[in-house]
């Protein structure tokens, strides 16, 4: 393999490179692959060091003998035979009186330098590399660090290493391995392969042989490991076999460990000294990797932890479940919850595993490990989550985070009866009830709150926080974490209620209580609905503070959590009012990526609610309608109706309008019952409904109630859309000084935060032109406005375009939108649900207004003006 990166390394400046790593890594390739593309095979002495070698003259004979093999040394190094007195230190100076006059590089290279058993010829060595002529340089490859005083020549900058991590391949150089032995892997079998060797260059080499002519490369990578035939042997042969006794039995009884410190080790063989072998067996390049500065804690090689528990099965069957047994035990007294739950299920202890999990679960919740919580709950057989109460009661938790309400609720059931010891049922024990309705509180919260249901959330929240006073004397850490938890979901329910008052106090004592005790998750969960209350008043707050939400979620790895959604679809919503649907398509990838409908209903409808705005800025009439019946579809699935469920009709009946489906749009209308309509934002969309109907005078009847306060609406945005109507209206029955009126109030409303989605779906080009041209606060807003919809992706509506001589009527825009069709004008008739001629008579005048002689001119012009969407073909 090519590894010029290294090559340069060694051919540096320092008068010594050491190459360290433990056995395979390739120390020996890599010095003769360098030599060759270097053409230094004349100027390198090679000398390869005997299986422990400690015959210091003889060493020295085979040194002398290398050099003057080399050009350089043939002509200044003089031959010495064996004698019984001649002695290493007198060769040592011999070498440097016959080197001193040495002109040129010399390059001295000892390979397997660990093997050199004698002290006296290491300090020979030492004293060899302090006084050489300066142009005798020397490569050192070892398994592990040799003792050569090298810390004064890096003082020096006279010594150049490379390591074990130097030498590690790259997924890419891995991938040129392959095809040199021509293997194909695809690449997710390559990273697989890469990640199981980390990237140990015999581990790949291995694996390269052994998938030669292999029938199914891929199933091969993902069974590799450290017990394949041809990586064991390896591995026995050249680390396991030479450890001593001490240590050989320390790696095998840990090898059930991910991570082993001196205390552990100690436990587990029964006896003193662990963290000084595991230290040993480091700095001997043994496959043990430490993880701290401290090197207290370690880890072993992938493919070497296979090898030492295949060992361990073969050699001492019988005690790897106690093993487990013990390692439980001590990672749960020292406050390491997953792992000790992680060895009771290994050791099979499911009695003792379930009561660590219950026991740790409120803080893993609550610390946002909802992904860990769910793999450990995987670990258990069927049964077990279902015979213990507790383990019920997690199920059900998890099901919400990553399956379905449905299946929560049928896990709440079977936690609940075993509360109550219903007959059938394993009853909880006495010790455990506390524990255990901690955990069913806690889970029935969250169902609640799953379901929409604000008087159930508010039930459990106040059951939370008395079981929270209760802990306060116990656990006083628990307590606080509880009450911070309530005093979030109370918020969040609140929220969906919309009632933001009484939203943003719990949200606020909750984040505040949140951020004190250290639950950056409860944090996070509490900051996205900070979010969403500030989307109701300020459109640059409400960014500011989902974006603070997201940064605090990137900093714990939050990202994709399905909480994280909302505060996603709250920046793609901004931009979306602000004309600028561009920017929330990047936002919405991420919403995709987080939505889990299935078990978040609620803020699942909330971001099909934003979607379908969304689309509808991006003029996707269609993508939009399918998005509000989506949303409708899961506000029907609530326990209670949801404030959005109306706000969603209206919208659909926006929608509906756009798309020309005044049938429809009625249908909706009409299916809702009287104190649904009388409400501010249906009025406003039947108010739109009407215009489509060419019934300016009913459309200014339904929305009086709305302008007089009368028939309330939540948001300040419905009214912006209720005024621009209301002027549209007014200038259509032709009082144009009440139009103007309305129009300036819809400005009014709209500037603050540039609420211009309005503008874009009800386009009024002329009448914000006139209101241009009169005494207007808002000159750079409707001049924002007129480019907006003289755009290249202009959007059809209900207006007309800036640019036309004479503007289209409602009935006419409704027949425009046919013409890039198929449809005949009797079937388009049949379609708006008005007679033939009618439909004729508006096309004449649409290929007089646009300036075209055909169906096919007009269209063009329509598009030219912002009146259709452009064509697909182009």
């Amino acid at each position: 393999m090519s590894r010029p990166g290294l090559w340069e390394r060694l051919r540096g400046s320092a008068r010594v490179t050491v190459v360290s790593a433990p056995p395979g890594s390739g120390k020996t390739v890599l010095l003769r692959s360098w030599i060759g593309e270097a053409g230094l095979g004349e100027r390198a002495a090679w000398v390869l060091v005997g299986r422990d070698e400690r015959d210091a003259q003889r060493f020295w004979l085979s040194v002398l003998g290398a050099l003057r093999q080399t050009v350089p040394g043939s002509v200044l190094v003089r031959a010495l035979t064996a004698a019984p007195d001649l002695d290493g230190w007198a060769i040592v100076e011999w070498l440097l009186k016959d080197l001193a006059p040495l002109e040129g590089r010399l390059w001295l290279v000892i390979d397997d330098l660990h093997e050199l058993g004698s002290d006296q010829a290491r300090r020979q060595l030492e004293l060899l590399l302090m006084r050489a002529p300066p142009e005798l340089r020397f490569v050192l490859a070892t398994r592990h660090d040799v003792r050569l005083g090298l810390h004064r020549l890096r003082l020096e900058g006279e010594l150049t290493e490379i390591r074990a991590d130097d030498l590690r391949f790259t997924a890419a150089e891995a991938g040129a391995l392959f095809q040199a032995a021509g293997v194909q892997l695809a690449g997710p079998a390559l990273a697989l392969l890469h990640e199981r060797t980390e990237g140990w260059a015999a581990g790949l080499r291995l694996a390269a042989l052994s998938l030669a002519g292999h029938p199914d490369p891929e199933r091969f990578a993902a069974g590799f490991s450290g017990s394949e035939r041809t990586v064991a042997e390896y591995l026995l042969a050249e680390v396991l076999d030479r450890q001593p006794t001490e240590a050989r039995r320390l790696l095998l009884r840990t090898s059930v460990l991910e991570r082993v410190n001196g205390e552990l080790a100690d436990l587990l063989t029964g006896g003193p000294g662990g963290v000084r072998v595991l230290q040993d067996l480091e700095e001997a390049n043994a496959f043990v990797v430490s993880l701290d500065a401290a090197r207290s804690w370690f880890r072993y090689h992938h493919l070497f932890a296979d090898l030492l528990q295949l060992e361990l099965r073969r050699t001492e069957p019988g005690e790897v479940a106690a093993l487990h047994e013990l390692a439980a035990g001590w990672f749960a007294g020292h406050g390491f919850a997953v792992e000790a739950i992680q060895h009771a299920q290994a050791a099979r202890d499911w009695g003792l595993a379930a009561q660590l999990l219950a026991d740790h679960w409120p803080g893993l919740h609550l610390g946002g490990r909802t992904a860990t919580v769910h793999v450990l709950l995987a670990g258990f057989p069927a049964e077990a989550r279902a015979a213990d109460a507790e383990l019920a009661a997690l199920a059900a938790a998890d099901e919400l985070a990553h399956g379905s309400l449905e299946a929560a609720e049928r896990y709440l059931g079977l936690a609940e009866r075993g509360l109550e010891g219903v007959v059938g049922s394993v009853p909880v024990p006495a010790d455990r009830r506390g524990q255990a309705l901690v955990l069913l509180v806690v889970v029935r919260l969250l169902v609640a709150r799953q379901h929409g249901n604000p008087p159930a959330v508010a039930e459990e929240a106040r059951r939370l926080r008395a079981l929270a006073e209760t802990l306060d004397a116990t656990q006083p850490g628990l307590g606080e974490e509880l009450r911070a938890l309530a005093l979030v979901s109370l918020g969040i329910t609140e929220f969906w209620a919309a009632r933001f008052e009484e939203a943003e106090r719990h949200l606020d004592e909750g984040v505040t209580l949140a951020r004190r005790i250290g639950r950056p998750f409860l944090e996070f969960s509490g900051l996205v609905y900070q979010a969403g209350i500030e989307l109701f008043r300020s459109f640059t707050r409400a960014a500011e503070r989902s974006r603070q939400a997201i940064e605090l979620a990137e900093r714990q790895g939050w990202t994709d959590d399905p909480v994280a959604c909302y505060a996603y679809s709250i920046l793609a919503d901004v931009p979306a009012w602000q004309g600028r649907p561009e920017e929330a398509e990047a936002w919405w990838r991420r919403v995709e990526r987080t939505i889990r409908p299935e078990a978040e209903p609620v803020a699942a409808l909330a971001v099909y609610h934003v979607r379908g705005r969304v689309e509808l800025a991006r003029g996707r009439d269609t993508d939009a309608l399918a998005a509000f019946r989506a949303a409708e579809r899961l506000a029907g699935h609530l326990a209670a109706e949801h404030p959005l469920a109306t706000a969603t009709r209206a919208w659909l009946v926006h929608a509906l309008v756009r798309l020309g489906e005044t049938e429809p749009a009625e249908q909706v209308l009409v299916g809702q019952g009287e104190p649904d309509r009388d409400r501010g934002e249906m009025r406003i969309a039947a108010a739109a409904l009407r215009l489509a109907q060419d019934d300016p005078r009913a459309a200014t009847a339904t929305l009086t109630p709305v302008l007089d306060g009368s028939a309330p609406v939540g948001w300040r945005s419905w009214l912006v859309a209720a005024f621009l109507l209301e002027a549209i209206a007014r200038d259509a029955i032709g009082d144009q000084a009440a139009a103007g009126r309305a129009l300036e109030r819809t400005l009014d409303l709209a500037e603050p935060d540039g609420r211009l989605l309005w503008f874009m779906l009800y386009p009024a080009p002329d009448l914000l032109e006139r209101q241009a041209r009169q005494r207007t606060a808002h000159a750079a807003l409707i001049a924002q406005i007129l480019d907006l919809l003289a755009g290249p992706e202009g959007y059809g509506g209900m207006g007309s375009s800036p640019r036309l001589a004479e503007p289209l009527s409602h009935s006419e825009l409704r027949v425009l939108r046919y013409l890039p069709t198929h449809l005949s004008a009797p079937e388009i008739a049949g379609e708006l649900t008005v007679s033939t001629s009618t439909v004729k008579t508006h096309m004449r005048n649409l290929y007089a207004k646009l300036g075209g002689h055909s169906r096919a001119e007009a269209v063009e012009r329509a598009r030219a003006l912002g009146l259709l969407a452009p064509s697909a073909h182009l």
